[in-house]
Protein backbone atom coordinates (compact mmCIF):
# COMPACT_ATOMS: atom_id res chain seq x y z
CA UNK A 1 0.00 0.00 0.00
CA UNK A 2 1.29 3.35 -0.71
CA UNK A 3 1.73 5.77 2.53
CA UNK A 4 3.16 8.58 0.13
CA UNK A 5 2.19 10.52 -2.38
CA UNK A 6 3.82 13.46 -4.34
CA UNK A 7 6.20 12.96 -1.28
CA UNK A 8 4.33 14.49 1.56
CA UNK A 9 1.64 12.06 3.48
CA UNK A 10 -1.70 11.92 3.09
CA UNK A 11 -4.13 12.40 5.35
CA UNK A 12 -8.31 13.26 5.52
CA UNK A 13 -9.78 15.01 7.64
CA UNK A 14 -13.06 15.23 8.88
CA UNK A 15 -14.94 18.61 10.25
CA UNK A 16 -14.39 18.71 13.58
CA UNK A 17 -16.17 20.19 16.76
CA UNK A 18 -14.60 23.03 18.79
CA UNK A 19 -14.24 24.83 22.01
CA UNK A 20 -17.60 26.43 22.64
CA UNK A 21 -16.49 29.85 22.51
CA UNK A 22 -17.67 33.10 21.05
CA UNK A 23 -16.82 33.15 17.37
CA UNK A 24 -15.51 37.04 18.82
CA UNK A 25 -12.29 37.06 19.74
CA UNK A 26 -12.75 40.13 21.74
CA UNK A 27 -15.29 38.51 23.60
CA UNK A 28 -14.66 36.33 26.75
CA UNK A 29 -16.32 32.36 25.77
CA UNK A 30 -19.08 31.23 27.57
CA UNK A 31 -17.08 28.28 29.14
CA UNK A 32 -13.87 30.48 30.49
CA UNK A 33 -17.20 33.24 31.64
CA UNK A 34 -18.87 30.60 33.62
CA UNK A 35 -15.90 29.02 36.03
CA UNK A 36 -15.15 33.11 36.44
CA UNK A 37 -18.31 33.66 38.25
CA UNK A 38 -18.55 30.51 39.98
CA UNK A 39 -14.85 31.29 41.20
CA UNK A 40 -15.79 34.47 41.73
CA UNK A 41 -18.47 33.60 44.06
CA UNK A 42 -16.82 31.40 45.97
CA UNK A 43 -13.46 34.13 47.12
CA UNK A 44 -16.32 36.64 47.69
CA UNK A 45 -18.46 34.59 50.17
CA UNK A 46 -14.91 33.14 51.88
CA UNK A 47 -13.68 37.04 52.19
CA UNK A 48 -16.73 38.07 53.98
CA UNK A 49 -17.16 35.03 55.83
CA UNK A 50 -20.04 34.24 54.48
CA UNK A 51 -22.34 31.15 53.80
CA UNK A 52 -25.11 30.02 51.87
CA UNK A 53 -27.95 29.92 53.16
CA UNK A 54 -30.51 27.06 53.34
CA UNK A 55 -33.60 29.28 53.33
CA UNK A 56 -32.87 31.41 50.66
CA UNK A 57 -36.54 32.95 50.12
CA UNK A 58 -36.12 34.39 53.50
CA UNK A 59 -33.03 36.46 52.33
CA UNK A 60 -33.81 39.66 50.31
CA UNK A 61 -29.54 39.41 50.10
CA UNK A 62 -30.62 36.14 47.56
CA UNK A 63 -29.84 33.51 50.88
CA UNK A 64 -26.85 34.43 52.88
CA UNK A 65 -26.66 34.66 56.12
CA UNK A 66 -25.14 37.75 57.83
CA UNK A 67 -26.30 40.45 60.29
CA UNK A 68 -25.21 43.37 58.41
CA UNK A 69 -26.56 42.69 55.39
CA UNK A 70 -26.89 45.66 53.83
CA UNK A 71 -22.76 46.09 53.94
CA UNK A 72 -22.50 43.59 51.56
CA UNK A 73 -23.44 44.59 48.76
CA UNK A 74 -20.56 47.56 48.50
CA UNK A 75 -18.17 45.76 49.29
CA UNK A 76 -19.07 42.25 46.99
CA UNK A 77 -19.25 45.21 44.00
CA UNK A 78 -16.06 46.25 44.91
CA UNK A 79 -14.56 43.08 45.25
CA UNK A 80 -15.71 41.73 42.24
CA UNK A 81 -14.19 44.80 40.20
CA UNK A 82 -10.99 44.42 41.68
CA UNK A 83 -10.32 40.59 40.91
CA UNK A 84 -12.14 41.28 37.60
CA UNK A 85 -9.47 43.87 36.89
CA UNK A 86 -6.72 41.51 37.97
CA UNK A 87 -7.39 38.51 35.81
CA UNK A 88 -8.92 40.56 32.76
CA UNK A 89 -4.90 40.64 31.52
CA UNK A 90 -4.37 36.93 31.48
CA UNK A 91 -7.66 36.42 30.22
CA UNK A 92 -7.18 38.53 27.36
CA UNK A 93 -3.70 36.72 26.56
CA UNK A 94 -5.43 33.13 26.72
CA UNK A 95 -8.40 34.13 24.87
CA UNK A 96 -5.63 34.95 22.16
CA UNK A 97 -4.37 31.39 22.01
CA UNK A 98 -2.06 28.87 23.49
CA UNK A 99 1.43 30.63 22.22
CA UNK A 100 2.57 27.97 20.39
CA UNK A 101 6.35 27.81 20.00
CA UNK A 102 8.24 25.79 17.65
CA UNK A 103 10.71 25.42 20.50
CA UNK A 104 8.01 23.63 22.46
CA UNK A 105 7.83 20.69 19.99
CA UNK A 106 11.83 20.34 19.62
CA UNK A 107 11.86 19.63 23.29
CA UNK A 108 8.81 17.42 23.05
CA UNK A 109 10.22 15.71 20.60
CA UNK A 110 13.60 14.95 22.54
CA UNK A 111 11.76 14.02 25.59
CA UNK A 112 9.75 11.38 23.08
CA UNK A 113 13.52 10.04 21.57
CA UNK A 114 14.59 9.71 25.20
CA UNK A 115 11.02 7.64 26.38
CA UNK A 116 12.10 5.83 22.63
CA UNK A 117 15.10 4.32 23.77
CA UNK A 118 14.12 3.33 27.07
CA UNK A 119 11.22 1.43 26.15
CA UNK A 120 13.22 -0.38 23.05
CA UNK A 121 15.90 -1.25 25.70
CA UNK A 122 13.48 -2.99 27.52
CA UNK A 123 11.70 -5.07 25.20
CA UNK A 124 15.08 -5.73 23.74
CA UNK A 125 16.23 -7.02 27.23
CA UNK A 126 12.71 -9.09 27.56
CA UNK A 127 12.68 -8.69 31.49
CA UNK A 128 9.96 -6.67 33.30
CA UNK A 129 8.11 -6.43 30.25
CA UNK A 130 5.48 -4.98 32.50
CA UNK A 131 6.64 -1.91 34.71
CA UNK A 132 5.40 -3.73 38.13
CA UNK A 133 7.69 -6.56 36.93
CA UNK A 134 10.60 -4.25 38.25
CA UNK A 135 8.93 -3.32 41.73
CA UNK A 136 10.48 -4.88 45.14
CA UNK A 137 8.76 -7.91 46.02
CA UNK A 138 6.29 -6.82 48.55
CA UNK A 139 5.28 -4.05 46.23
CA UNK A 140 4.91 -6.23 43.09
CA UNK A 141 2.55 -8.53 45.24
CA UNK A 142 0.73 -5.63 46.59
CA UNK A 143 0.09 -4.73 42.55
CA UNK A 144 -0.89 -8.01 41.61
CA UNK A 145 -3.27 -8.42 44.22
CA UNK A 146 -5.21 -4.87 43.07
CA UNK A 147 -4.99 -5.87 39.58
CA UNK A 148 -6.53 -9.05 40.20
CA UNK A 149 -9.39 -7.45 42.16
CA UNK A 150 -10.58 -5.03 39.54
CA UNK A 151 -8.06 -1.79 40.62
CA UNK A 152 -5.98 0.33 37.74
CA UNK A 153 -2.60 0.92 38.38
CA UNK A 154 -1.86 4.60 36.90
CA UNK A 155 1.57 6.57 38.02
CA UNK A 156 3.66 9.54 36.88
CA UNK A 157 6.17 8.78 34.92
CA UNK A 158 9.47 11.65 34.28
CA UNK A 159 12.12 10.66 31.62
CA UNK A 160 15.22 12.12 32.12
CA UNK A 161 18.51 12.52 29.23
CA UNK A 162 21.62 12.03 30.99
CA UNK A 163 20.23 12.39 34.19
CA UNK A 164 18.85 15.44 33.90
CA UNK A 165 15.14 17.21 33.57
CA UNK A 166 14.28 18.04 29.88
CA UNK A 167 13.07 21.44 29.61
CA UNK A 168 9.78 22.61 28.09
CA UNK A 169 9.77 26.28 26.98
CA UNK A 170 5.92 27.31 26.42
CA UNK A 171 4.75 24.12 27.45
CA UNK A 172 3.63 21.09 29.50
CA UNK A 173 4.60 17.48 29.04
CA UNK A 174 2.50 15.01 30.54
CA UNK A 175 3.54 11.37 31.17
CA UNK A 176 1.84 8.82 32.76
CA UNK A 177 1.66 5.18 33.03
CA UNK A 178 -1.18 2.62 33.54
CA UNK A 179 -1.77 -0.89 33.73
CA UNK A 180 -5.27 -3.16 34.10
CA UNK A 181 -6.26 -7.16 34.48
CA UNK A 182 -9.01 -8.34 32.00
CA UNK A 183 -10.35 -11.85 33.05
CA UNK A 184 -10.80 -14.74 31.61
CA UNK A 185 -9.70 -12.80 28.23
CA UNK A 186 -6.82 -13.82 25.32
CA UNK A 187 -4.52 -11.83 23.66
CA UNK A 188 -6.04 -11.62 20.13
CA UNK A 189 -9.24 -11.03 21.69
CA UNK A 190 -7.55 -7.47 23.24
CA UNK A 191 -5.89 -7.11 19.72
CA UNK A 192 -9.24 -7.07 18.06
CA UNK A 193 -10.66 -4.22 20.01
CA UNK A 194 -7.31 -2.33 19.61
CA UNK A 195 -7.84 -2.47 16.37
CA UNK A 196 -10.78 -2.12 15.43
CA UNK A 197 -10.66 1.13 14.83
CA UNK A 198 -14.20 2.06 12.78
CA UNK A 199 -15.63 1.43 16.22
CA UNK A 200 -13.70 3.22 18.97
CA UNK A 201 -16.02 5.56 18.94
CA UNK A 202 -18.21 2.96 20.17
CA UNK A 203 -15.75 1.45 22.95
CA UNK A 204 -14.42 4.56 24.33
CA UNK A 205 -17.69 6.96 24.01
CA UNK A 206 -17.97 9.77 25.07
CA UNK A 207 -14.34 10.68 24.93
CA UNK A 208 -14.19 9.50 21.37
CA UNK A 209 -16.86 10.63 19.34
CA UNK A 210 -15.87 9.76 16.06
CA UNK A 211 -14.11 7.11 14.27
CA UNK A 212 -12.40 5.57 11.29
CA UNK A 213 -9.65 3.79 9.54
CA UNK A 214 -7.97 5.19 6.91
CA UNK A 215 -5.54 2.96 6.05
CA UNK A 216 -4.48 -0.93 7.19
CA UNK A 217 -1.12 -3.11 5.74
CA UNK A 218 -0.38 -5.96 8.16
CA UNK A 219 0.60 -4.71 11.10
CA UNK A 220 0.36 -1.05 10.43
CA UNK A 221 -2.88 1.20 10.47
CA UNK A 222 -3.47 4.59 10.40
CA UNK A 223 -6.76 6.09 11.97
CA UNK A 224 -8.78 8.83 12.73
CA UNK A 225 -10.18 10.02 16.14
CA UNK A 226 -12.26 12.89 17.06
CA UNK A 227 -11.41 13.53 21.16
CA UNK A 228 -13.95 15.53 23.07
CA UNK A 229 -12.62 16.31 26.78
CA UNK A 230 -14.34 18.01 28.99
CA UNK A 231 -13.94 18.96 32.65
CA UNK A 232 -15.16 23.16 33.05
CA UNK A 233 -14.29 23.79 30.02
CA UNK A 234 -15.08 21.37 26.47
CA UNK A 235 -12.77 20.62 24.11
CA UNK A 236 -13.34 18.79 20.77
CA UNK A 237 -10.05 17.69 19.17
CA UNK A 238 -9.90 16.16 15.72
CA UNK A 239 -6.51 13.78 15.35
CA UNK A 240 -4.94 11.30 13.18
CA UNK A 241 -2.55 8.43 14.21
CA UNK A 242 -0.03 6.09 13.01
CA UNK A 243 -0.15 2.79 14.52
CA UNK A 244 2.29 -0.19 14.25
CA UNK A 245 1.81 -3.52 16.13
CA UNK A 246 4.15 -6.18 17.28
CA UNK A 247 3.84 -9.77 18.32
CA UNK A 248 7.04 -10.46 21.02
CA UNK A 249 5.64 -13.81 21.47
CA UNK A 250 2.58 -15.97 21.36
CA UNK A 251 1.56 -14.62 24.73
CA UNK A 252 3.45 -11.34 24.37
CA UNK A 253 2.33 -7.90 22.12
CA UNK A 254 3.45 -4.02 22.30
CA UNK A 255 2.28 -1.32 19.82
CA UNK A 256 3.58 2.18 18.85
CA UNK A 257 1.21 4.90 18.39
CA UNK A 258 2.25 8.48 17.15
CA UNK A 259 -0.61 11.47 16.34
CA UNK A 260 0.31 12.49 13.37
CA UNK A 261 -1.88 15.84 13.30
CA UNK A 262 -4.05 17.18 15.75
CA UNK A 263 -5.85 20.01 15.64
CA UNK A 264 -8.86 21.86 18.20
CA UNK A 265 -12.04 22.88 15.98
CA UNK A 266 -14.06 26.06 16.12
CA UNK A 267 -17.62 25.97 16.16
CA UNK A 268 -18.41 22.43 17.25
CA UNK A 269 -21.39 20.53 15.18
CA UNK A 270 -22.38 23.34 13.17
CA UNK A 271 -22.15 24.05 9.67
CA UNK A 272 -19.20 26.19 9.53
CA UNK A 273 -16.90 24.39 12.25
CA UNK A 274 -13.31 24.57 11.21
CA UNK A 275 -10.08 23.24 12.65
CA UNK A 276 -7.75 26.16 14.14
CA UNK A 277 -4.39 26.93 13.03
CA UNK A 278 -1.68 25.16 15.36
CA UNK A 279 -0.62 29.16 16.26
CA UNK A 280 -4.53 30.09 17.06
CA UNK A 281 -5.62 27.16 19.13
CA UNK A 282 -5.90 27.27 23.03
CA UNK A 283 -2.94 24.78 23.28
CA UNK A 284 -4.75 21.91 25.03
CA UNK A 285 -3.22 18.95 23.17
CA UNK A 286 -0.15 19.80 20.56
CA UNK A 287 1.51 16.00 20.78
CA UNK A 288 0.62 12.59 21.82
CA UNK A 289 2.88 9.64 21.88
CA UNK A 290 1.47 5.96 22.96
CA UNK A 291 3.16 2.64 23.86
CA UNK A 292 1.01 -0.15 24.51
CA UNK A 293 1.90 -3.99 25.92
CA UNK A 294 0.24 -6.94 26.42
CA UNK A 295 0.93 -10.11 27.90
CA UNK A 296 -1.52 -12.99 28.41
CA UNK A 297 -0.92 -15.00 31.76
CA UNK A 298 -2.70 -15.72 35.15
CA UNK A 299 -6.06 -16.40 33.28
CA UNK A 300 -6.60 -13.19 31.57
CA UNK A 301 -4.77 -10.19 29.60
CA UNK A 302 -2.65 -7.47 31.46
CA UNK A 303 -2.72 -4.60 29.00
CA UNK A 304 -0.07 -1.58 30.12
CA UNK A 305 0.08 1.66 28.34
CA UNK A 306 1.97 4.50 28.54
CA UNK A 307 1.07 8.26 27.22
CA UNK A 308 3.15 11.00 26.91
CA UNK A 309 1.55 14.63 25.83
CA UNK A 310 2.41 17.94 25.36
CA UNK A 311 0.13 20.88 26.31
CA UNK A 312 0.46 24.78 26.59
CA UNK A 313 1.60 26.00 29.68
CA UNK A 314 -0.73 27.70 32.35
CA UNK A 315 -0.63 31.63 31.85
CA UNK A 316 -0.09 33.48 34.76
CA UNK A 317 -2.89 33.69 37.39
CA UNK A 318 -5.24 31.68 35.22
CA UNK A 319 -3.78 28.27 37.65
CA UNK A 320 -7.54 28.09 39.52
CA UNK A 321 -9.69 28.21 36.03
CA UNK A 322 -7.88 25.82 33.64
CA UNK A 323 -5.10 24.59 36.03
CA UNK A 324 -6.98 21.34 36.43
CA UNK A 325 -8.43 21.13 32.94
CA UNK A 326 -4.35 20.58 31.69
CA UNK A 327 -2.69 18.87 35.03
CA UNK A 328 -5.85 15.95 35.29
CA UNK A 329 -7.55 15.45 31.64
CA UNK A 330 -3.95 13.29 30.65
CA UNK A 331 -4.31 10.84 33.62
CA UNK A 332 -7.77 10.81 33.82
CA UNK A 333 -7.90 9.98 29.95
CA UNK A 334 -5.72 6.89 30.16
CA UNK A 335 -7.97 5.92 33.05
CA UNK A 336 -11.13 6.07 30.96
CA UNK A 337 -9.60 4.05 27.69
CA UNK A 338 -7.97 1.39 30.32
CA UNK A 339 -11.25 0.98 31.40
CA UNK A 340 -13.06 1.22 29.05
CA UNK A 341 -10.76 -1.52 26.99
CA UNK A 342 -11.54 -3.57 29.81
CA UNK A 343 -15.15 -3.49 29.30
CA UNK A 344 -15.12 -3.81 25.41
CA UNK A 345 -13.44 -6.77 25.92
CA UNK A 346 -15.86 -8.45 27.99
CA UNK A 347 -18.80 -7.09 26.99
CA UNK A 348 -17.76 -8.84 22.95
CA UNK A 349 -16.64 -11.96 24.82
CA UNK A 350 -20.15 -12.14 26.68
CA UNK A 351 -22.08 -11.55 23.68
CA UNK A 352 -20.03 -14.36 21.72
CA UNK A 353 -20.50 -16.70 24.77
CA UNK A 354 -24.55 -16.43 24.13
CA UNK A 355 -24.59 -17.07 20.66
Amino acid sequence: MDWVRGGRREFRREPGEALRASPNPRSLSAPLLHPIWKQLEKLLLHRKGLRPSRQPARRLSGGFRRHSVHRFLPLSIASALLLLAAIWGPLRAAAKGGSFKPQTMAAFAAYVRSTDARNDSELQAGRNFLWIDALPEAARQRAYQSLGAGEAQIERRNTLADGREIPCPGGMIHHWEGLIFIPRAHLDEVLKILQDYDHHSVYYAPDVTRSQLEAHDGDHFRAFLRFRRQKVITVVLNTEHDIHYFRDQAQRAHSRSSATHIAEVANAGQPDEREKPRDDDNGFLWGMETWWRLEEKEGGVYVQSEVVSVTRDIPAGLGWMIGSFITSIPKDTLGFTLAATRQAVLARRNAQSQR
